[in-house]
């Protein structure tokens, strides 16, 4: 019984890298392997990690990758992804995410003494709910939230000796970079292609 969290962190790290390269290929198969890849991590930071937020957090995936495959795989609810988000909205965005962040802080530490790196937790956990819901709405500047995330997952994960996770979050912060790129050359094309059917259509 003592293989238990070796074994839910290699899974768990075998279906977190199928959901992010399928993300970044756009394939809807990427929210089966991330509700998957979250409910094995819900087990392992509420019952052997201790990071109750982290818990929270991948118990939300489950739900948004419900969502997201909804989304993505009905055409009437799926919509084109946007290239740009206006700083106003970055900001507003921020701020939201540091105030809950905060709020969340203070509710773990109070409801859970023994949480690990409730402060950091509760930025990671936060901004990735946000994250995950700009994904979801196809913003192309999630994944440069997913970078700095990840990022700092990793240095969450390597405390808790989750060394597989650690490793996980560094290879996500490399396919958030490809993921990136991914998006926005596929987006470029789609805008050319919609400018030269309108000039098609305008000549004929």
């Amino acid at each position: 019984m003592e293989n238990i969290p070796l074994i839910l962190e290699v899974s768990g790290t075998f279906f977190g890298v199928a959901y992010i390269f399928l993300a970044a290929k756009k394939n809807v198969l990427c929210w089966v392997s991330g509700v998957i890849h979250s409910l094995l991590s819900v087990y392992l930071f509420w019952v052997y990690s201790k990071l109750y937020a982290e818990a929270i957090l991948y118990f939300y995936y489950v739900i948004a990758g419900i969502i997201g495959w909804i989304q993505w795989s009905n055409p009437k609810t799926d919509r084109p992804f946007i290239i740009k988000v206006n700083s106003s909205t970055h900001i507003v965005f921020v701020l939201i995410g540091v105030v809950l962040s905060f709020g969340l802080y203070f509710l773990i530490s109070f409801i859970f003494p023994d949480a690990t790196r409730p402060l950091v937790d509760s930025f990671t956990t936060v901004f990735s709910f946000l994250a995950t819901w700009i994904t979801i709405r196809k913003w192309l500047s999630s994944w440069i939230y997913w970078i700095i995330i990840d990022i700092v997952s990793a240095g969450l994960y390597w405390s808790r000796d989750l060394n597989l996770y650690a490793l996980l979050m560094i290879f996500y912060t490399v396919l958030a970079a490809y993921g990136y790129f991914s998006w926005k050359k596929s987006e470029l094309k789609s805008i050319r292609f919609s400018s030269v059917f309108k000039t098609i259509n305008s000549v004929s």
